[in-house]
């Protein structure tokens, strides 16, 4: 039954999408406030889809840990879900992404359209300068950066190693790093086409000043807040973790 929901769910986001990549590409001349709220609209559709065919909800821990200004966020990626997700969740946000994803028809148009962060991952200093000056960019023009700093979805449980980009662009910037662990893979997972219903957890951490820090210091606090989080929301996951714990 949860792979007729899902193939459902997949037919009419793809539908849903359609008119709404054109017309916020249309509205390229437009200010992205403009922009935005066409989105906005596309993204609540979406949420409600997931609400109603597929049975998934979501709940936020740590909310008050949002600073008032704007703030890279490196975030735990475990599926498709928290690329939307976050956008419900986190002020008006820019993503950084591979730039293969602007050529998908309607959805990676509204991508461009939305001057989201997209990078050549083949080309790793090119990639790293982009990110700098398009982050800083997008920072000072009061939008959020979120940045996977795994690089890639990890199934529930593990994790990869997390990559400095989003604390140098924090130092760069002068931004707080807010981290951000979450187990939407627990319920829509990577390797498994079918999505289970249930609530996701998404934990903000506390915001991390960059003042007077190295980025490799940034990035390993972050990347310790969220795997003890991911420990904490997850125990089953951890299982001898939480023996220790237990002890």
């Amino acid at each position: 039954m949860a792979a007729w929901r899902t193939a459902l769910f997949m037919l009419l986001v793809g539908l849903w999408t359609v008119p709404f990549g054109l017309l916020v590409t249309l509205a390229i001349a437009l200010p992205m406030v403009v922009r935005y709220r066409i989105i906005a609209c596309w993204r609540k559709g979406f949420m409600a889809l997931c609400r109603v065919l597929l049975g998934l909800r979501y709940r936020v821990l740590g909310r008050e840990n949002l600073p008032a200004t704007p703030a890279v966020v490196l975030a735990k990626h475990q599926s498709a879900w928290e690329t939307v997700g976050l956008q419900d969740i986190l002020p008006p946000l820019v993503f950084v992404l591979k730039k293969e994803l602007l050529r998908v028809p309607f959805f990676g148009w509204g991508l461009a359209a939305m001057k989201m962060i997209s990078i050549d991952r083949a080309a790793a200093k090119d990639a790293l300068k982009q990110v700098f000056e398009q982050g800083k960019e997008r920072l000072a023009a009061g939008y959020w950066v979120v940045i996977f700093p795994e690089g890639t979805r990890v199934e529930p449980g593990e994790t990869a190693r997390y990559k400095p980009g989003g604390a140098h662009l924090a130092l760069r910037g002068g931004s707080l790093v807010v981290p951000v662990a979450h187990d939407a893979g627990e319920f829509w997972r990577k390797s498994v086409f079918a999505v289970s219903p249930g609530t996701i957890t998404v934990s903000i951490g506390p915001p991390i000043d960059p003042a007077g820090k190295s980025a490799a210091r940034i990035n390993a606090l972050a990347a310790a807040w969220i795997e003890a989080e991911m420990r904490r929301i997850s125990p089953h996951r951890y299982p001898a973790a939480a023996d220790v714990v237990a002890a």
